[in-house]
């Protein structure tokens, strides 16, 4: 795709050009020529640009023989009543687990919207009803889907819940296609090609965590939020993301567990540090060796200054009240929230990041928590509180309307594990990818799972 568009935008910016020289000097006959090249142009790039994507859409996904243990359960949609969705093949409809899945209908539409629906408990494809609460639409090669508006790999089960208004919409994709759709998600196409293969064995390795701790507990293993990591599908693929994924098949990280037995481990990333990573058990509760704190030097000159040193932001107490007693309801016995100030925090060289919270509330009593679980409780996005490296203040204001502003942030995100700025600023120094993660994974070994 990336190809195809620079050639489309190379062809707009001549047209431009050409147009401007028209309009100075009015010649009807240049401007006829021109005119007429350009159509002829457009016509050919046109033809190249709908060929490149039509290459680039019957690519076929690799890895669709694997093993199942290999193969990802990606939560798209959950609790929802009604989809759509999309194939430019024909295609076929499963029914029953993933073990014993059995034929139940052919379908032959090609490129045609089809709305997926519940009806007495029942699944409804495109106004045909299947019986089972399990169904699973298995594309024809490429593998291919649209699931409400964007393209995924692989095959897409719907699952009714126990009460019958609702249904979970899951990706079944290989590892490697996942991951094609998780890095260009991630990071972007564009940065240096070790930080995105440093960045592909991350988020291999979680992923394969996750789906290993938690994947029979449940009929998915991740998400396709930043909850598990961000998951786009074919539209975070590119050349680059692909080479990144390909170049470093079957690679990911482990390290030596209470057991004795070397096995993958959560490896977290976020986007910016600040200059130092935190211990992932002052944010997580984890104990692996390699998700300790390290100095990072390399992600200042990478990241936005914005994101580096973020501005002020503020939050109304009545409002940080009601969030945080809805998400714990224990802190309900402390009243109105009436102060929050450090705990417990890091400190590095210039600066300091919270760790734990206290909470303070009118009825005389406190509670604490983690300085984490207090960002991403008042803003669940992440994206105005940014980090815990950063000071609370309390700005008075008329009654009622007081706030906690949070000044002299720095960094984006849980800082725990690969700083992705950082990883970008190594590999501008020329370190590789294995480099670059023995300094954000300390102690951890490089292996191939397959």
């Amino acid at each position: 795709m990336a190809l195809c568009g620079g050639s489309l935008k190379r062809v707009l910016c001549n047209q431009k050009r050409l147009r401007r020289f028209g309009w100075r000097r009015d010649f009807g006959m240049r401007r006829t020529v021109i005119n007429c090249l350009l159509m002829g142009v457009l016509l050919i790039a046109g033809v190249a640009f709908s060929s490149c994507r039509e290459r680039l859409l019957v690519r076929g996904t690799p890895q669709m023989g694997i093993e199942p243990r290999f193969w990802v359960r990606v939560l798209l949609a959950d609790d929802v009543e009604r989809c759509t969705m999309q194939i430019h093949g024909g295609f076929s409809v499963l029914s029953g687990d993933a073990e014993t899945l059995v034929p139940e209908t052919i379908f032959i539409e090609r490129g045609v919207p089809m709305n997926v629906w519940l009806s007495g408990g029942e699944l409804i494809i495109a106004g045909r009803s299947f019986a089972a609460s399990e169904l699973t639409i298995l594309p024809d090669n490429p593998y291919i889907f649209t699931f409400d508006g964007n393209d995924y790999r692989g095959k897409l089960t719907l699952r009714a819940n126990d009460d019958g208004l609702s249904f979970d919409a899951i990706n079944v994709v290989p590892l490697e296609p996942y991951l094609a759709g998780v890095v260009g998600a991630e990071m972007p196409d564009y940065w240096q090609s070790e930080a995105l293969k440093a960045q592909a064995i991350a988020a291999r390795t979680y992923c394969l965590f996750n789906k290993l701790k938690f994947g029979s507990r449940r009929h998915w293993d991740v998400t396709r939020t930043q909850a598990s990591q961000v998951y786009l599908g074919l539209r975070a693929e590119s050349p680059r993301v692909w080479e990144a994924v390909n170049d470093t098949l079957g690679q990911v990280l482990v390290c030596r567990q209470d057991s004795g037995a070397e096995e993958v481990f959560p490896t977290y990333y976020s986007s910016t540090c600040g200059g130092h990573t935190e211990d992932a058990k002052n944010v997580f509760g984890d104990t692996f060796g390699p998700l300790c704190g390290v100095d990072c030097p390399y992600c200042r000159d990478v990241a936005r200054p914005n994101i580096f040193f973020w501005p002020i932001v503020q939050f109304d107490k009545a409002e940080v009240t009601t969030a945080l007693q809805q998400k714990y309801p224990q802190l309900k016995e402390l009243g109105d929230i009436t102060r929050i100030e450090p705990a417990k925090q890091s400190d590095y060289n210039d600066f300091s990041r919270l760790t734990m919270v206290k909470l303070t509330g009118s009825t005389g009593r406190s509670e604490f928590i983690r300085a984490e679980d207090l960002r991403l409780t008042i803003d669940p996005t992440g994206s105005r509180l940014r980090s815990t490296s950063c000071r609370i203040i309390t700005m008075d204001g008329p009654a009622k309307t007081s706030t906690w502003a949070f000044i002299d942030g720095r960094g984006f995100g849980h800082g725990v594990g690969l700083c992705q700025c950082g990883a970008e600023g190594m590999a501008r120094k020329g370190k590789t990818a294995e480099e670059i993660l023995s300094h954000y994974y300390p102690g951890a070994k490089q292996t191939r799972a397959y």
